[in-house]
């Protein structure tokens, strides 16, 4: 197996879906940019030296159908010869699209892969336009088709996951993102062009276009706050939409190129996937995936939550990613976890998010002085996936 080595990892801004700035802005149109302004910014990288893309998509279907993956290689202005495959594994998918990646580099199949995630919640609504669950089946096993914030009411009944915590674990979120975004933290995003159609004197409407700088779903608050918003899951429940990730629009792109292509083009590696892996869970309480998955990664590559400088565990649900860290036994490294806030407080754009977490937790490595990474997320029909990289 070669050597594989990413070479760059950038996101665009994660916006609230329906509400928020890429409203208007098509799915495709985010990741073909993020895309090309990741071989743009990487020193002596060339569009046609891309061999593949693999683009990671919870819905890919409607305005994400058709292969994404190929259709923004086109879109993004690379040449015919650079193929594309679209991935699912739901909220994973951007993970595992980078994983896909950078397995290819080492296998020989690719000397340089793409690995991206792209999702539009606003175009494309959790759980598609058309959802179809088997008849027969979804009355057999009904947990397999729940509400995701259903699965989170259930962690928290299981686990005895207070409502108190969950508010106080959310405002943190909420005020670890707003320092993070007022202090320029946020190195990994990319300015990114979205678009608006404003109705003209003639009843035509014109495309225009403006620029989105943050994640504009980050709200200061607190616990206090967050107190007095009402379940809406659970008829006396603690789940609310204030200590749950907010649905966003996002796209975010990883090149990963050989040892090998590095030398020849003079490309400088970042960081490399040091392991990878997926694990099953109860789809009830599919929340819990993270306290599998992250151990299970990191017997694979040697290692103990000890050796770990950042956690990116998607914050889901504030109930879930609380469990998950007890469990794990890292409340001691709340230091080191999500350290300049989760998805509660920036969104957790399906099949972008493992893209996206890939390259915040590079950037929060470098900004730590950090050498190894861990990227976590639960995945909806109970699953856990978890992957350790390496800063270079």
């Amino acid at each position: 197996m070669r050597d594989a080595y990413i070479v760059q990892s950038v996101r665009t801004p994660g916006c609230k879906q329906k509400k928020g700035l890429f409203n208007q802005t098509r799915p495709e149109e985010l990741i073909s940019f993020i895309m090309k302004e990741a071989v743009e910014r990487t020193v002596n990288l060339k569009p046609e030296d891309i061999d593949d893309v693999m683009l990671g998509c919870a819905f890919p279907e409607a305005e994400q159908g058709l292969n994404l993956g190929r259709i923004a290689a086109k879109m993004a202005g690379f040449p015919d010869e650079v193929s594309g495959a679209t991935v699912n594994r739901f909220c994973a998918s951007g993970l595992e699209a980078i994983a896909l990646a950078s397995v290819r580099v080492s296998a020989g199949w690719s000397d340089i892969c793409v690995g991206a995630g792209c999702e539009s919640m606003t175009f494309v609504p959790m759980g598609g336009n058309v959802p179809r669950p088997h008849p027969e089946y979804s009355k057999t096993y009904p947990e397999m088709y729940v509400s995701m914030g259903i699965t989170a009411e259930n962690v928290a009944s299981r686990y005895k996951v207070s409502r108190e915590d969950q508010d106080i674990f959310a405002a943190a979120s909420q005020a670890k993102a707003t320092a993070a975004r007022d202090n320029g933290k946020f190195t990994e995003i990319i300015p990114t062009p979205a678009y608006k159609y404003v109705v003209q004197p003639d009843g035509t409407y014109k495309k225009e276009t403006f620029i989105v700088e943050h994640d504009d779903g980050i709200r200061l608050s607190t616990p206090e706050g967050l107190a007095k918003l009402g379940a809406v899951f659970k008829v006396n429940g603690s789940v609310t939409a204030g200590n749950s990730s907010q649905t966003t629009d996002g796209a975010a792109a990883s090149i990963i190129a050989s040892k090998e292509k590095c030398k020849e083009l003079g490309l400088t590696p970042i960081a490399r996937l040091v392991g990878y892996t997926t694990v099953g869970c109860k789809a009830d309480e599919m929340g819990v995936g993270p306290k599998y998955a992250i151990p299970k990664v990191l017997k694979q590559v040697g290692m103990t939550i000890d050796d770990i400088d950042i956690y990116e565990i998607n914050e889901a649900f504030a109930s879930q990613a609380l469990h998950c860290i007890r469990e794990l036994g890292i409340e001691k490294y709340m230091d080191k976890i999500n350290i300049h806030g989760g998805a509660i407080a920036l969104g957790h754009p399906l099949g972008c998010t493992g893209a996206k977490l890939t390259a915040t937790c590079i950037a929060n490595l470098r900004e730590v002085g950090g050498k190894y990474g861990v990227v976590s997320m639960c995945i909806g029909g109970g699953m856990g996936a978890a992957a350790v990289f390496e800063k270079l």
